[in-house]
This record gives structure tokens, C-alpha cells and sequence, in this order.
């Protein structure tokens, strides 16, 4: 098969690869800055467990957080019928929101924990409210502190994107396993990788934009 066949095929598989990345990076940088919130709380029950929640996703491979939301909650007692999700994509994306959204907490309570004390001190000399503090001194200085580990967090989630073809989705990994199986032509794998390497440098490029922004 030739390369401008090949092509037209893989980029298919990147719109998938590519949508469950920005699905995840939109739902779980959220989901991670408001279990950053809670874990860092006054409230000991909550921080604990907030705490074992981001163990569980971060010392467990995220190929079998993915089978357990696809095969693994239907069989849960009392409660797993309720949790049957059909749809392959969805369920993947899931996996992948709630494994993201322990790591960006960890990165955002990093960038937390950097912000000086005294800023929090000024803020209130300043009469600021706790809500003003937080989203108008804390935040952009959090996230100005984390941009490095947010960005390759992101560059890691382009590639872990292939992980999803374990359920059966046809991502660029997939679209690739599959042209190498039917041409015997191993060279598909080296455009993949240049797919991915493509991906991966766009990302790398946003990134230092915004740290560039982040600067002034």
C-alpha cells in the first residue's frame, strides 16, 4: 500500500487520538484544580479522602483503570447494573478524566504549595475576600508555576492516547497495527511515530507561548 493511501487512514485515527485528548485535558484539568481545593482543606475526612483517591489513580496502571470502567463496573455489587457504559469511547474517556484528574492535582497543589505566603498576607492587608485571593493572586501565579509540569503532563496524554486501543478503538495506533498487518510494511510504524512526534512539538510550541504570556 502506498504512503498517500496510508495517510488519508492514519489521520482518520488522529481525529480519535486527538479527541480524547482535548476531551481530557478540558474535563480534567478541572476536575484536578477543584480536588487540589479539597484536598488542601481545613476539613481532615475530605483531604484523606481526596488523598487516597489520587493514590489509587496514580499507583494503579492506567490501561487497567481502563478495563475496570469498560468491563469491570457492570460487575460491581448492587450498583453495577447502573454502571454499564456501552458506548467504548466514552468509557475510555472516563478512565482517562479521572486518571488526569489525580495527576493535575498533584501538579496543581506543587504550584499551590510554591506561592509565597506573604502574597496571602498582602491580600488581606489589601482587604481582599478569601475568593478574590484565590482567583485573582493565588490562581495565576499557581498556574504560572505549574505550566512546565502541566505541559508535560499533556505531551504524556498524547501518547498514552494509544492505550485506548485496548478497548478496541480505532486511534492512530490502531489504524497502523492494522496497515502493518495487511502490507507487512513495518515503515507504517515509522509515520505513526512522526504523527505522534508532529503532535507531540504542536503541543510543546502552545505551551511555551503561553509561559512566554505567563512572563509579562
Amino acid at each position: 500500500m502506498p504512503l498517500n493511501e496510508w495517510i488519508p487512514q492514519m489521520l482518520t485515527g488522529c481525529e480519535l487520538t486527538l479527541k480524547l485528548f482535548f476531551i481530557t485535558i478540558a474535563l480534567s484539568m478541572p476536575l484536578g484544580l477543584c480536588l487540589t481545593f479539597l484536598y488542601t482543606s481545613k476539613n481532615p475526612v475530605i483531604s484523606r479522602i481526596v488523598g487516597f483517591y489520587i493514590l489509587i489513580m496514580r499507583g494503579t496502571p492506567l490501561l487497567l483503570q481502563i478495563f475496570f470502567v469498560y468491563f469491570g463496573l457492570p460487575y460491581m455489587p448492587l450498583v453495577g447494573k447502573y454502571l454499564v457504559i456501552k458506548d467504548r469511547f466514552n468509557a475510555g474517556a472516563i478512565a482517562f478524566i479521572l486518571n488526569y484528574g489525580a495527576y493535575f492535582a498533584e501538579i496543581f497543589r506543587g504550584g499551590l504549595l510554591s506561592v509565597d505566603k506573604g502574597q496571602y498576607e498582602a491580600a488581606k492587608v489589601l482587604g481582599l475576600t478569601d475568593m478574590q485571593t484565590r482567583t485573582k493572586i493565588v490562581l495565576p501565579q499557581m498556574f504560572r508555576i505549574a505550566l512546565p509540569a502541566i505541559s508535560n503532563e499533556a505531551i504524556i496524554l498524547i501518547k498514552d492516547t494509544a492505550l485506548i486501543t485496548a478497548i478496541g478503538l480505532t486511534d492512530l495506533l490502531k489504524v497502523t497495527q492494522s496497515i502493518v498487518n495487511r502490507t507487512t510494511q513495518i515503515s507504517a510504524f515509522v509515520v505513526a511515530a512522526a504523527f505522534y512526534l508532529v503532535m507531540s512539538y504542536a503541543l510543546t510550541f502552545v505551551f511555551k507561548l503561553i509561559e512566554k504570556k505567563f512572563e509579562y
